[in-house]
């Protein structure tokens, strides 16, 4: 069961409110060190924390970053982006092409290259941060890309498990966080879901549920498509 005290972490995404989340509550279980990267670094507070430098949809910056934290035992997959105006008909190719880079791409380029390293490591884990929109298409581009993160998710866990890789899913809703700034809906605070996700982790969970509309949504998966999208009635031919 892979734990966070002492454990040398790398957090994607670090910059945004769960990735901060991340990499402080972390530390708070007792992580000997993070890296926290993102496009651009920002500098933190504490000597625990590597600022580094990654574009995780450049293969030169995931080579880059393997090289200088070939300590990582628990890589975290937290960096995402969504787009307004998600209608697989309406964005531009670039565009969608853009979406499934950064969420599903990057994170499976980045598990690739980072394995070795985990697998040298003994005991070792990896983070997914799926979405509730892996389960439901109410986005175009960035519910496609999260579902190939799920079943890419999936495939890493069978993979990994003979080398002592642990590998969870969280998947979530709507979080109080700048991507779901124009959501008029209950949203999580990115604390709990943080706190959730290491709960889950540490608890050696695959994966981790964090609230209620993720739950009903996956229970929803076992029934009709359309009562999954109710709008399809509408267009149905009497």
């Amino acid at each position: 069961m892979p734990l966070l005290s002492g454990a040398v972490v790398l957090v994607t995404g670090a910059n945004g409110g769960l990735g901060r989340e991340l990499v402080e509550q972390a530390l708070a279980r007792g992580a000997a060190k993070v890296y926290a990267t993102a496009r651009r670094p920002q500098e933190w507070n504490d000597s625990r924390v590597v600022p580094l430098a990654l574009d995780v949809t450049n293969p030169d910056s995931i080579r880059a970053a393997v090289t200088l934290a070939r300590d990582v035992t628990v890589l975290i997959n937290n960096a995402g982006m969504g787009v307004e105006s998600d209608t697989l008909l309406a964005l531009p190719d670039e565009k969608i092409r853009e979406v499934m880079e950064t969420n599903f791409f990057g994170p499976v380029a980045l598990t690739r290259a980072f394995a070795p390293v985990l697998a040298a490591s003994g005991t070792s884990a990896v983070l997914n941060i799926h979405s509730v929109l892996s389960w439901i298409a109410l986005t175009g581009a960035y519910s496609a890309s999260k579902a190939a993160l799920w079943s890419a998710t999936n495939s890493f866990r069978v993979e990994l498990a003979p080398q002592g890789t642990q590998v969870t899913g969280v998947h979530v809703g709507y979080m109080d966080t700048a991507m779901a700034e124009g959501v008029d809906a209950p949203k999580i605070s990115p604390e709990e879901v943080a706190r959730k996700s290491f709960d889950g982790l540490e608890q050696g969970e695959y994966e981790v549920i964090v609230d209620d509309i993720s739950a009903g949504v996956k229970l929803g998966l076992s029934g009709s498509i359309s009562d999954l999208y109710p709008a399809l009635a509408a267009n149905t031919p009497a």
